[in-house]
């Protein structure tokens, strides 16, 4: 002791300084694992610092570029390392050090990468223990980053099962869906609710996982179609919302009961309410239909889809790369549903979504750029999947044609509350008449500006305000829009030429 003080020689300022260094590791691992905890060795040692295989192939690229005379040092220490069952290697060659050990501390240890760091000059005496010592960070560091990779692939696999199973619903292939869904669980139930939440990625799970735990036996899986949506497949029944906590920042739209077979028109529904949430202050809607229209027609509309959909489904593929119906019914829906994402949902390209639009039209003598025949395949293709039954002795009468069905008297009352909230004394006219005059020009803004003799701008803000009066979604592809032509049409009919 001097005046009181202890002596601090070099060995106690030597072991000061390895704690530091210590702790100065675990800061930089924990800030965020091993990128950062190597950085800080790079700059405490003046190395390059980096995780490589047994073959010396770099995991983790350093910041700074190895020239080939650094590179082949850490590939014959890090073989020397793993062939010999080293605990650590030391060389120095060609004013070149480099330095290589597991980053376990095992040698031989499979699967473990190593450390290596590599400078000029000869060795320096403190490089070895540094390194020493970081490698207990670094295992824990690469441990946990290894099972987090791991359960993401999981996560990625589980996920895309799920949207194969949903893709199989969608197309109406029941059977092969329950096959691959048997790897998993739940059990599918036969009858479920379609519920569509919107929303960032962790509210949207969120929410997902509240309603999962609230209704046993849900399936949970991302949307094939919207990056920003999330889709759950729950048993008809059960009818559960998120509470108001859970749902901030998300909107969830939920259909009606529907068969299993019946996904695709469940889906249609709960996009239909995800529109009405949009408006909501409880962010939150059910699937609200008005009548449906081949209902409301009946047996009529049933023998004219069939007679609609016969060249579809008669066609047959003439190479087993080519689509048959059942894929071009499916397609034709998906494209009615979602337009150009249909890829996303079909798992096809661009190209191929193109070829088979084009042999749709070809087939049904249709024009699909114009609205009135989407309208009209989007009629034939929902009655369809309603499974009316025909007139009984349906040979011995005409089929009729789409005007004559939509001109009967029941469709008259089917098509006026369509537009009723339009014609509230509250609501300035112009409104209703920028919405009909956008369904007669098939849904476009340029000629619906020059009709009205307005920018194409004012008629994007009223569109919107069409759209949350009616609880519609109008501005994407849906069959809200296509009933919404029906319904005008109706009543163009009604009013005579």
């Amino acid at each position: 002791m001097r005046n009181g003080l202890p002596r601090t020689g070099p060995g106690t300022v030597g072991r000061a300084r390895r704690a530091d260094d210590v702790l100065e590791m675990q800061r930089a691992a924990r800030k965020g694992g091993t990128a950062p905890l190597l950085h800080w060795l790079a700059t405490r040692t003046g190395a390059v610092v980096l995780l490589v295989t047994s073959s010396g192939m770099a995991l983790s690229p350093p910041r700074v570029r190895l020239g080939d005379a650094e590179r082949d040092l850490v590939v014959r220490g890090a073989r020397e390392v793993s062939v010999r069952g080293l605990g650590s290697v030391a060389i120095d060659q060609g004013g070149l050090t480099c330095v290589v050990l597991p980053v376990d501390g095992r040698p031989g240890a499979l699967q473990a990468p190593l450390l290596a760091a590599v400078r000029p000059g000869p060795t320096p005496p403190d490089l070895p223990q540094l390194l020493a010592d970081a490698s207990a960070a670094l295992s824990l560091c690469w441990q946990l980053e290894r099972v987090r990779r791991q359960q993401h692939r999981l996560r990625i696999a589980d996920a895309r099962t799920r949207q194969a199973v949903l893709q199989l619903l969608m197309n109406g292939q029941v059977s092969a869906a329950r096959q691959v869904a048997g790897a998993l669980r739940p059990v599918l139930p036969e009858v479920v609710r379609v519920y569509v939440v919107q929303g960032p990625a962790a509210a949207r799970a969120t929410v997902a996982d509240a309603l999962a735990a609230a209704a046993e036996d849900t399936w949970a899986m991302p949307c094939p179609v919207y990056a920003g949506h999330t889709l759950l497949l729950a048993p008809a029944g059960t009818d559960v919302r998120p509470d108001s906590a859970t749902a901030q920042g998300c909107w969830t739209g939920v259909s009606d009961a529907v068969p299993l077979h019946d996904t695709a028109t469940g889906y249609a529904q709960a996009i239909h309410a995800l529109a009405t949430a949009r408006h909501s202050n409880e962010r939150y809607a059910s699937f609200t239909d008005q009548p449906d229209l081949a209902l409301t027609i009946g047996p009529a509309a049933a023998a004219w889809a069939k007679a609609f959909l016969a060249p579809l489904r008669a066609h047959r593929a003439k190479r087993p790369q080519d689509p048959d119906g059942t894929e071009l019914l499916a397609t034709a829906t998906s494209w009615l549903n979602s337009s150009s994402r249909a890829t996303a949902h079909l798992k096809i390209h661009r190209n191929t979504l193109t070829a088979r639009l084009t042999l749709i039209q070809t087939l049904l003598g249709l024009d699909l750029n114009r609205l009135p025949d989407q309208a009209a395949l989007a009629l034939a293709l929902s009655t369809a999947a309603a499974g009316l039954p025909t007139r009984t002795r349906e040979t011995e009468e005409p089929v009729p044609h789409l005007d004559e069905l939509l001109a009967l008297p029941g469709v008259l009352a089917w098509a006026q509350p369509q537009f009723h909230h339009l014609w509230n004394p509250d609501v300035p006219p112009r409104i209703a008449q920028t919405l009909t005059t956008w369904l007669h020009l098939d849904a476009r803004i340029a000629p619906t500006a020059t009709a009205l003799s307005m920018s194409p701008s004012a008629v994007r803000k009223r569109l919107p305000r069409a759209e949350a009066l009616l609880q519609r979604p109008l501005l994407q592809p849906s069959r809200a829009v296509y009933d919404q032509w029906l319904a005008q049409r109706a009543l163009d009919l009604a009013e005579g030429p």
